[in-house]
Order: C-alpha cells, then sequence, then structure tokens
C-alpha cells in the first residue's frame, strides 16, 4: 500500500513540477518579450519624448543635444589645474566683482567689499560643448559647466546705522551655458584678434548666506536684499546678451559690443480665467513684464481689485538688444498688500517670431514654471498686442497706423545716442511716443449673433449688446430682440475717438429681463486691426459663456494727426 501510495505522490509531484517549469518558462518568455518590446521603444524614442519623461535636471545636455560633446579629457586636466586657478581666478574676481557689487549694493547697506575669497577646492565640471552655426570670420563654441563647489567667500557689509557684519556665501551651486565667440579671425597669431563670452543661460543658482557669529534676521529684508543683488549682478554683467571681450591683438572691436537694436512695444490688454488665490474674494491680479529680469528694467501692471478677468490696457516699451535669442516674459500675480505675492501663472514669447512692423496678437497660457512644464492646471490666459520696431529702418518700414508718422519716430532720438543706457532710450521713446495722438470716428455696426446661451425658461433669450469705449466711457446699447438665440440687429454706432492707439472697444451681450438683466458674455479688443485695414468685418467669441458668438463690422474715419506741446 505503501509503494502504491509512493508512486502515486512521486507521478503527482513530476506532473506538478513539470507544470510548474512549463509556467516559469511561459513567464520567462513574456518577460523577455515584454523587454525586447521595451528596449525597441527606447529605441525608437526622440528628444521631445525624452522631454516628456524626464526633467532637464535629470540628464545631461549631451543627451538632449547629440551635437554636445562630452568633456571627461578637459574635466581631468581641470582638476590637476585648479588649486592654481584657485588662486590666479580669485584675485580676478576680486578686483571686476567688488565694482559690481558696488553699484547693486542695497540701499539698505552702506558698503560692501570682499573680506575673504577663495574658489575652494572642488573644480567644475564641464558636461558638454558644441561649435554653432556662425558668420564667415567667427567661431562660436557653447560649453555647459555644472559646479557644486565650497568656495570661501566672506564679505564685509555695513549698514548706514554702523553696523558692521561679516556674511559668509556658501553651498554655491551652479549650472549654465556659456558662449565663447573668437573674433574676427586673422592670419596673424593665434589667428583671432579677441575673445568674447557670456553666460547664454543660467539653468540653476543656489547659494546660502549666513552671518558668521550671528543672525541675518538682525537686519530686516537683508537676506532677500543680497541675494537679489547677487542675481541682479550676474543678470546684468555676465548674462547673454551681456557680453565681455578680451582683445588678443590690438584693434577696434566695438561692433562686438552689446548695442540696442530696437523696440518691443507691448500693449497688455487683458487676462481671462485666472487661478483664484483668495480663500475670500477673488484674487487681485496684477502683470510684471521684462526682456532681462533686473528690477530696474521690469515693468509693472495697476493692480485690478477682485477680480479673475482683468483689463488693463497698457502700454509699455522695452529696448531689445538680440531679437534671435530674446524673449518677453509675463508674469501674473495676485496682491497680497504688505506680504508678498503669489504667483498666478507666466508666460513667454519669442522676439524672433515677430515680423519687423507688423502688429502681433497673442492670447498666452499662463504656466507654473518655464522650466518643467508638467502641471497641467489651467491658470488662465493674458492677450497682448507686440509690435518690434528695429532702428535703422525708418526708411524700409511705415508705421501699421498711419503712413505718415515713421515706425522708428524715435529714431531721430536715438541716431546719435548709441553711448546712452538702456533708460535714457526707453524714457526717449516714450516721451517721442506720447507726442502722436490718432483721433478719428470709429463707426460700429453690431450685425448678428449666433448660439447665444440659452438664459429663459422657454430655451429663448431676448438679447441686446452695450456697445462702449474704456478710456473715453461712452456707452450705447442696441434694441433688445425677444425669444431667439441667434439675433440679427445690424444697427451702427458712430464713436468720436481722442487717442485710438490707447483705446479698447467693448461689446457686452445681456438677456432683458423685466426685473433686471443677465449678462451672457463678452469680447474685447484693441483698435489696431481697425486702424490697418479701415474697414473690418469679422465674428468674435464671446469670452465669460460656453457658447455665442457676435458678428462685427468697423470702420475707421481717421481726422489729421495732432502733436502735444
Amino acid at each position: 500500500m505503501g509503494f502504491v501510495f509512493g508512486i502515486i505522490f512521486g507521478v503527482a509531484s513530476g506532473i506538478g513540477l513539470i507544470m510548474a517549469l512549463a509556467y516559469y518558462e511561459n513567464i520567462r518568455a513574456k518577460r523577455r518579450s515584454d523587454l525586447a518590446a521595451i528596449v525597441a521603444a527606447f529605441s525608437k524614442m526622440t528628444v521631445q519624448d525624452a522631454r516628456k519623461l524626464f526633467t532637464p535636471q535629470q540628464y545631461p545636455t549631451w543627451v538632449v543635444f547629440p551635437e554636445m560633446e562630452k568633456l571627461k579629457w578637459l574635466n581631468a586636466q581641470l582638476e590637476k589645474l585648479w588649486p592654481y586657478i584657485d588662486e590666479a581666478a580669485s584675485e580676478i574676481i576680486r578686483s571686476s566683482v567688488e565694482p559690481i557689487l558696488e553699484q547693486y549694493r542695497p540701499v539698505i547697506l552702506a558698503s560692501m567689499k570682499f573680506r575673504k575669497l577663495t574658489l575652494g577646492t572642488v573644480a567644475p565640471q564641464f558636461t558638454g560643448i558644441c561649435v554653432l552655426d556662425s558668420a564667415p570670420g567667427e567661431i562660436i563654441l557653447e560649453i555647459e559647466m555644472q559646479w557644486d563647489g565650497n568656495p570661501n567667500i566672506l564679505l564685509d557689509v555695513k549698514t548706514h546705522v554702523g553696523v558692521a557684519l561679516p556674511i559668509q556665501v556658501k553651498n554655491i551651486g551652479f549650472t549654465g551655458l556659456f558662449r565663447i565667440i573668437f573674433k574676427p579671425l586673422v592670419d596673424e597669431f593665434p589667428c583671432f584678434g579677441a575673445i568674447c563670452f557670456s553666460l547664454r543661460k543660467k539653468k540653476d543658482l543656489d547659494f546660502t548666506l549666513k552671518v558668521v557669529g550671528g543672525d541675518m534676521s538682525m537686519v530686516p529684508g537683508l537676506s532677500d536684499s543680497i541675494d537679489e543683488m547677487i542675481r541682479d549682478a550676474i543678470e546684468d554683467s555676465i548674462t547673454w546678451p551681456v557680453r565681455t571681450i578680451i582683445p588678443i591683438i590690438p584693434g577696434d572691436y566695438s561692433d562686438l559690443e552689446l548695442k540696442p537694436c530696437g523696440i518691443l512695444e507691448v500693449k497688455l490688454v487683458q487676462a481671462k480665467e485666472l487661478s483664484n488665490k483668495d480663500l475670500i474674494g477673488k484674487s487681485d491680479p496684477f502683470a510684471s513684464l521684462f526682456i532681462r529680469p533686473l528690477s530696474n528694467r521690469t515693468k509693472k501692471s495697476k493692480t485690478i481689485n477682485n477680480q479673475l478677468n482683468p483689463i488693463w490696457n497698457e502700454s509699455f516699451d522695452f529696448v531689445i538688444e538680440d531679437p534671435s535669442t530674446q524673449h518677453l516674459t509675463v508674469r501674473v500675480y495676485d496682491d497680497e498688500g504688505l506680504q508678498p505675492p503669489q504667483l498666478i501663472g507666466c508666460a513667454q514669447i519669442p522676439i524672433n517670431v515677430l515680423e519687423p512692423g507688423k502688429v502681433k496678437v497673442e492670447w498666452l497660457n499662463l504656466v507654473k514654471d518655464l522650466e518643467v512644464q508638467r502641471d497641467t492646471k489651467k491658470r488662465g490666459q493674458v492677450h497682448l498686442e507686440l509690435l518690434y520696431c528695429p532702428f535703422g529702418t525708418e526708411n524700409q518700414i511705415l508705421n501699421p497706423f498711419s503712413s505718415s508718422v515713421p515706425l522708428t519716430e524715435v529714431e531721430r532720438v536715438l541716431k546719435d545716442t548709441t553711448d546712452e543706457d538702456v533708460s535714457d532710450i526707453e524714457r526717449k521713446t516714450t516721451e517721442r511716443k506720447r507726442e502722436v495722438i490718432l483721433r478719428g470716428v470709429l463707426s460700429v455696426t453690431i450685425v448678428s449673433a449666433e448660439s447665444l446661451p440659452v438664459m429663459d425658461l422657454s430655451g429663448k433669450s431676448d438679447p441686446y449688446v452695450v456697445v462702449s469705449l474704456k478710456k473715453a466711457g461712452t456707452k450705447l446699447k442696441t434694441r433688445v430682440l425677444n425669444e431667439t438665440l441667434n439675433p440679427v440687429w445690424n444697427q451702427t454706432f458712430d464713436f468720436v475717438v481722442e487717442d485710438a492707439l490707447h483705446e479698447l472697444l467693448i461689446c457686452e451681450v445681456y438677456d432683458h429681463d423685466t426685473i433686471g438683466k443677465n449678462y451672457m458674455g463678452r469680447c474685447i479688443m484693441t483698435l489696431t486691426r481697425v486702424l490697418l485695414e479701415k474697414d473690418l468685418y469679422d465674428i468674435f467669441n464671446l469670452d465669460g459663456t460656453k457658447s455665442g458668438r457676435l458678428a462685427l463690422h468697423l470702420k475707421w474715419a481717421p481726422q489729421p494727426i495732432m502733436r502735444d506741446v
């Protein structure tokens, strides 16, 4: 009996073992098949696919940009040279940076100087290099550097009340892309006349400020002021398009120097559907705009209280130094009064997408971060009108608003101001623009609307339109059309416009009720297009409603251009 049981048990165990082995082999085969599919998918992955999976901090530049080459050989030699570079570079940095720190010294400080400056024992690492396509007579390199250093930097800081503070700058982490230009190429050794270098892109900059033997809080606002000073100094002294020129062979290299090349005119029209940052009520939004993030070159709009669909209708001018690489950045904040404002969202547009002399109308989606755009939350949109006016084109391009006024009217002011700073150029630009006033008669025909939202229990609405000019304050309205979602008015209104360049036309649609009115939606527009085209017919979507469009016919009859004296 035991013998039979042993045979049965052995056979059963053998069959079970065979089945388990077969099951395991099937799993292994499936894993190998899945792994092969994953490997095949990775082999087909593009740079765009990689950017969706990883953040820029998770891979080196030479992975994203195949033209970048690794520089292990250079890093190995740099480590050997670093003790000698540290000693030489520290003295150069001390003599060149101290004047810059003095220039950007916060008003709460009386003086700031280096007491001690060494770059530490950790050499930077070059993570990639590439050669860019360039014009004849020059060579352009871009090299990426990463440095998690242990420098010993001690600043002697004195306040106006006589308090002296030794402040240590430590735990520096920096990643940036440098551009090096060898120009002009000559037939004399070393075969180039000068070296021009600049910080092309600052990807990351972190550091810690500490008072030696004290507390930063003993002077309120000190830490933030010094932090802002250091970042502004870096931005304005070495960040592209600013560049440092080192002559190698004696000669005139003024063509390599940074020069303003045009004016960007920006009209901040409005924003819509902003996310709410307040627990009670609505956000109080304002916008800051800049080409280079410097405090004296950042423009700020007025604050619109308790509004998620603000209308600013403000104009700003920016000096452009390199339209091929610079861009306009817009940040929208919620004003928190005495507390720091909260960022609602930001957006960016490159200058090189603008056609000189042509107005570009843009609705930009606001995002949380311009570098890592993983946040899918809707933060609203901002409405801009942009006009790039290059210097030196007054005879080639006419002002789109009036053929009798050159596009670059400011050119006459700027012809002999190449040595003046940017603030002087912007001031003279603004003064010149104030002299140009466009007056005329705007004829607005409210033609019709379609697909309006249902507002009444009958499944219909009783719509009418209120037409207004924001700056002038003039307001007119159409007749009420009963029981329709597709009304046809064909009503015309004439408005005398005193300053067409800064005026806004607002068309608001309402549903008429016996005891009041219901808001249905609106469209807001500048007069730019009708100034350009003189006779304009178009259909506009209504903001503030899921459906609804408004057909308008606009005509512009200009009066002679007047100048303020």
